[in-house]
């Protein structure tokens, strides 16, 4: 296996792990908390890699943590519950689908990646094959509801360039850099929670191991493959892998809830698949595999909510 087959692999670990949400929501968490649930999944992970890393921010790096937590967490996990709430789930993931749409133009104008007819047929196919997996005939649209899926994909795009952008300090881990974000990013939430949540709710045992998977599995590893695979592979790259993240809500569904997949959702499954595969394929820009060389040379010396729905519709919303 090649280096960047490797890297790929270990990428797409983190979306085929935030397809597993959506089961464990429904079926370890208390219902009716969604925003208590994306604080529970942020806050204790980022603590535990600040214990872990022992490393803060020094100097800049205390401003772009808070800009990178509040991207990729902060404000992507209220928007993304407010969007599941005002949706039906399959419209919520497939208004999520455009992000590589949204990440291809950031890229181009952030980072002067320029797009490249290839990648954006593969973005387009990627969010046809999600529509064809999540979206049911009659589904309801809701206009606060589409906003909100829309400014969360947007979020999260926005922060998966500049992570690309800023990349991380000398001498700091991704595991230290991502420690930052989560923390940051929890602290954002919240506040939000208790304001519009109150208190705690009382929890079980299949509770805590609900939410200690989503904290350390779910988000603490996974969101440290996702930002380390955006330094590796770049921006565009790395976020076309995020249709694995529906085609495994999918497959939980029909094989841990007796959910049914059509043929046409068979095929939306292999077109977003191939998608995925083909935004591998493509080729880098020169400044691209630039950046990634020397990310590479840099490694080397490290070395150390209650159910929204219970059918496939909502599959894909608690990514």
């Amino acid at each position: 296996m090649s280096r960047k087959a490797a890297v790929v692999a270990l990428t797409a670990l983190a979306p085929i792990s935030w397809g597993s949400t959506y089961f464990v929501t429904t079926e370890f968490l208390p219902p009716d908390r969604p925003l208590f649930t994306g604080l529970m999944r942020a806050l204790p992970a980022g603590l535990l890699l600040l214990a872990l890393t022992r490393k803060l921010p020094r100097g800049a790096w205390w401003g772009k943590s808070a800009v990178l937590g509040a991207l990729n967490i902060g404000a992507f996990f209220p928007l993304l519950f407010l969007a599941a709430y005002r949706l039906p789930g399959g419209v919520a993931a497939v208004v999520g689908s455009v992000g590589p749409l949204f990440v291809v133009g950031l890229a181009a104008l952030l980072l002067g990646e320029k797009p490249t007819v290839r990648t954006l047929l593969t973005a387009i196919a990627a969010a046809f094959g999600v529509s064809l997996v999540v979206l049911k005939a009659g589904a309801a649209f809701d206009t606060v509801g589409v906003l909100a899926g829309l400014l969360s994909s947007l979020s999260m795009s926005a922060g998966v360039v500049f992570t690309k952008r800023w990349g991380r300090p000398e001498g700091v881990g991704a595991l230290a850099l991502t420690g930052w974000q989560l923390t940051a990013g929890g602290l954002v939430i919240l506040p939000i929670a208790f304001l519009i949540e109150g208190a705690p709710p009382a929890l079980t045992g299949t509770n805590l191991a609900g939410y200690a998977y989503l904290a350390f599995g779910n988000t603490a590893i996974s969101y440290f493959l996702w930002f380390r695979g955006i330094e590796r592979l770049g921006a565009s790259s790395a976020t076309l892998l995020r249709p694995l993240s529906p085609i495994t809500a999918a497959i939980i569904g029909w094989a841990a809830l007796g959910q049914a997949l059509g043929g046409v959702q068979l095929l939306g499954m292999a077109i977003a698949f191939g998608a995925t595969l083909a935004g591998q394929l493509s080729p880098r820009t020169p400044k691209e595999a630039e950046v990634a060389v020397g990310v590479e040379s840099f490694s080397t010396t490290e070395k150390n909510s209650h159910k929204v729905s219970m059918d496939l519709e909502g599959s894909a919303v608690r990514r």
